[in-house]
């Protein structure tokens, strides 16, 4: 990993760094011809090359999260934290018509998705390489460098993306994110606020009296975004956000019904989002489409149809969960390939699909949980592909 300074910001983004870009873009750079395309940029643009190479490598790995950004400027760090373009879009939408800061803006991914639907949009970072990237990324943006924690704009919505790292580890801890989220709930509270967490937060822990949306993207559950009361809707606290790879989305939130009745297993078990089961909110999605828990700690649901758009496992039979049984019924299915989900039961996947001795040649499902007291295994049909 290169780190980047202020320096090298300065010549990547003149006309001399741009035409070294284009030219270190058609090496290849892969892992075998690594070395000898690092020893060509050497020979071409000599102690620039390190950097030259680091941003063509950061901007093909941008390419799956960021939309629009083929010719900007990252750190790897910075790219890793940015947020996908599809979900700061959404968050966008939003905030659309209003006037938004964004106090931790780093490399302009938020920004840029903000800019295209707010009338006023300005960006503040600590961070000088960073802030000098997103000057590149986004010459049209005002920016300036400033503390998350003091306020500089008046009137407008507060964007804050924390650090979620510690002691160069990842922390759960709120107080621990930096800047620390009281902090900043305190050098905003009043002010519209919304606030990007990682979804591992303990939420009912936290002081917060506003929403908590918890957002998945292509099925990973990505982020939690806390709204303060100015922002949240028709005094909703939880929602979860469904988005496909290219923005169609569907949510859920604790506004409807969680009326669910008690009922044996369906015809069909569903694995709700992973955005679902962390809002809270299993039991408002059962209602809506009409399917009931296994069991009420546990977030598998089951029914008699599968709502569109989400996996569903067509159950052949149920048993009790034992390695035993287990593998005469596999074999007698003749399984060989086995895709393995668990739920409230100590068991890994990964060693107790060799112990069940698969030999066969169809494509199975297995989903092992708890109902009551009881450890049950579902042999199921695998959802299509």
């Amino acid at each position: 990993m290169y780190n980047f300074t202020v320096a090298d910001v300065a010549y990547l983004a003149s006309s001399a760094g741009i035409a070294a870009l284009a030219t270190v873009e058609q090496l290849d750079l892969s892992n075998s011809s690594r070395v000898r395309d690092l020893g060509r940029a050497r020979e071409l643009f000599g102690s620039a090359a390190p950097a030259l190479v680091e941003t063509v490598l950061l901007r093909r790995r941008s390419a799956a999260k960021l939309t629009a950004a083929a010719h900007w400027l990252f750190t790897d760090d910075a790219l890793q934290q940015a947020t996908p373009s599809v979900v700061a879009a959404h968050r966008a939408r939003r905030l659309a018509g209003r006037s938004v800061h964004d106090v931790t803006c780093s490399i302009g991914a938020e920004l840029a998705e903000l800019a295209a639907v707010c009338p006023t949009v300005v960006g503040s970072d600590l961070d000088e390489v960073r802030l000098r990237m997103a000057a590149h990324n986004l010459p049209e943006v005002a920016l300036m460098r400033a503390d998350a924690r003091t306020p500089v704009t008046r009137g407008t919505v507060v964007i804050a993306d924390p650090a979620r790292r510690a002691d160069g580890k990842r922390t759960h801890d709120p107080a621990r994110l930096q800047p620390p989220l009281p902090d900043l709930v305190d050098a905003y509270r009043g002010r519209d606020l919304a606030v990007k967490c990682a979804p591992g937060l303990d939420f009912d822990r936290l002081d917060w009296t506003g929403e908590v949306e918890v957002v998945s993207l292509a099925g990973g559950v990505r982020e939690a975004c806390l709204w303060s009361d100015g922002l949240s809707n028709n005094g909703i606290r939880r929602r979860a956000t469904v988005l496909g790879a290219t923005g169609q989305a569907w949510e859920i939130a604790d506004d409807e019904p969680d009326d669910i009745p008690e009922r044996t297993p369906g015809e069909w078990i569903v694995n709700p989002d992973g955005a679902v089961v962390r809002a809270g909110l299993v039991r408002h999605y059962a209602a809506r489409h009409g399917l009931w828990q296994l069991d009420p700690r546990i977030a598998y649901l089951t029914g008699d149809r599968v709502p569109d758009g989400t996996r569903g496992f067509r159950v052949l039979v149920q048993l009790k969960f034992a390695e035993k049984d287990l593998r005469r019924e596999l074999a007698a299915r003749d399984c060989g390939r086995l895709e393995i989900l668990v739920r409230g039961i100590d068991v890994d996947p990964a060693v107790l699909r060799p112990r069940l001795k698969l030999k066969g040649s169809q494509a199975l499902a297995l989903v092992i949980t708890r109902i009551g007291r009881s450890a049950v295994a579902f042999v199921c049909e695998p959802p299509p592909i």
